[in-house]
C-alpha cells in the first residue's frame, strides 16, 4: 500500500472512517494465533480470569506484548494509513485487545476530550461479523466537532428511545462488515458502536494520534493519564520497546517522555477499583 490517496482523505474528513477490506489478508491466520496466545498468558479473559461470556474481557498493552503483532506498527501498509492521517511523526497511543459480549451502545472514544490532535483507532476484527451479528456501525460526519448535525448527536444519541423513538440499533449508520484481514479506521470522535453480536467477538485495536505541540502537553498526560483504570504503570509493554528500530522509536517517544505521573494515578486507581477497567 501507499500514502492515502486524495479521495480517501477526502472520504475520512467528511465522513471520519474508512475500510481497507482485505488488507492484511496475508497476516490474518497468523494475527489470530498471536491474539489467542496473549490471551493465554491472561488466564483467557478479563484480569486473569477465563472468559465466561457474561461481561467483556479487556486487556490493554495489547499489541505491545507480542513481538509479532508489535510488527503491525511497522508494516508500511498500517504505517501508510498513520502517516496519512497524523504525520509522519504521529504517536502510537497504546492497544487494547477484546472479547466482546452482546451489544456495545453509542460513544465515542474521545478521553481527552473531543477536539484538539486528531485521534484515530485502527480495528481488527478478527470473526466475521455482519450488521447484525455485532459488526462497528458508525454515524457518518458525527466526528465533525462544531458542525450543528454533529454537535447535536453529541447531546442526543444516548438518549435515542426518548428523543427520536427508536432504539440504539435502529439508529441511521453505516454497518462495516468485516472478516480477518479487513482492517477499520475511524477518528475517536466518530459516534460508533455494535449490536447483536456474540459472546465472544474477538478484536483489538491501536490507537494512534498527531504528535501535541509543546503547548498541549497536559491534554497529552491527562490522556495517558486515562490509562490509569488499567492497573498499569507504564503505557507500553516490553515486547514493543525490546524489538524498537529507531524508525519505531519515533512514534513512542513522546509517550514515554510524558507517562511518568502514570504509576501514582494507578495506585490510586488499584485503591478505589476491585478490577482493571472493562473499557
Amino acid at each position: 500500500m501507499t500514502p492515502l490517496t486524495a479521495q480517501q482523505l477526502a472520504h475520512f474528513e467528511t465522513f471520519g472512517y474508512l475500510g481497507f477490506p482485505g488488507l492484511l489478508a496475508d497476516r490474518a491466520a497468523a494475527i489470530q494465533d498471536a491474539f489467542d496466545a496473549v490471551w493465554a498468558t491472561h488466564g483467557g479473559g478479563h484480569n486473569g480470569q477465563p472468559h465466561d461470556g457474561t461481561a467483556r474481557s479487556v486487556t490493554v498493552q495489547f499489541l505491545d506484548q507480542s513481538e509479532y503483532l508489535s510488527t503491525l506498527l511497522d508494516d508500511h501498509r498500517i504505517h501508510d494509513i498513520a502517516t496519512s492521517l497524523l504525520g509522519d511523526d504521529f504517536n502510537y497511543m497504546g492497544s487494547d485487545g477484546n472479547f466482546y459480549v452482546g451489544d456495545t451502545k453509542w460513544h465515542s472514544d474521545s478521553y481527552g476530550g473531543r477536539g484538539g490532535p486528531r485521534h484515530i483507532k485502527i480495528a481488527f476484527y478478527l470473526d466475521p461479523l455482519t450488521r447484525d451479528t455485532g459488526a462497528l456501525r458508525v454515524i457518518p460526519g458525527s466526528h465533525r466537532l462544531g458542525d450543528p448535525y454533529a454537535d447535536q448527536l453529541e447531546r442526543e444519541t444516548k438518549d435515542s428511545d426518548t428523543l427520536w423513538g427508536i432504539p440504539g440499533s435502529q439508529v441511521p449508520a453505516q454497518a462495516l462488515e468485516t472478516v480477518a484481514g479487513d482492517v477499520l479506521v475511524f477518528n475517536h470522535d466518530t459516534k460508533h458502536s455494535a449490536w447483536g453480536g456474540s459472546k465472544r467477538r474477538r478484536m483489538f485495536t491501536m490507537n494512534c494520534c498527531q504528535r501535541y505541540p509543546a503547548d498541549k502537553l497536559d491534554h497529552l498526560r491527562s490522556y495517558i493519564g486515562h490509562a490509569a483504570r488499567f492497573f498499569i504503570d507504564r503505557t507500553y509493554a516490553d515486547a514493543i520497546l525490546r524489538t524498537a528500530t529507531p524508525e519505531r522509536m519515533v512514534h513512542l517517544e513522546q509517550v514515554l517522555a510524558n507517562e511518568d505521573h502514570l504509576p501514582e494515578l494507578s495506585r490510586q486507581r488499584r485503591a478505589e477499583m476491585a478490577e482493571p477497567s472493562r473499557g
